[in-house]
């Protein structure tokens, strides 16, 4: 393999930018507020266009979202509060019919060990 040759100069795309820190450090501070000024008045200016250009760009893919998924979006988006319902339960022990169990998560240590050596199967335990 043939190797690469050294670039020299600046990385491509970079560009022949003048250098601030000097030339801010010797100015007068009636100069330095003009200078923010300047910068902030680039800085709305370059706000307000990146802002129209978004909106323009939001107001365009409104039209391929339909009504009826924007009301689906709008009730989604505020999301939930609280806790969910106790799920109810599913399983039920053969030995002690008080525990039970709602069907979500691992499977119970008492399912396993009352299927342990026998035939039993998860759908043998359900609440009928």
């Amino acid at each position: 393999m043939a190797k690469k040759a050294k670039r020299r100069g600046r990385p491509p795309g970079s560009k022949n930018k003048k250098s601030i820190g000097k030339s801010v450090a010797t100015m007068d501070v009636g100069q330095l507020r003009a200078h923010i000024e300047d910068l902030q008045n680039v800085l709305a200016k370059k706000v307000s266009e990146q802002r129209s250009f978004l909106e323009k760009q939001l107001a365009d893919l409104g039209g391929y979202v339909s009504k009826k998924a924007s009301a689906a979006y709008a009730a989604v988006t505020p999301g939930r509060t609280g806790k969910r319902a106790k799920a109810p339960p599913k399983y039920q022990s053969k030995k002690d019919k008080s525990v039970k169990w709602s069907g979500r998560g691992m499977l119970p240590i008492w399912m396993r060990e009352e299927m342990k050596g026998t035939k039993l199967k998860k759908e043998d335990f359900a609440i009928k």
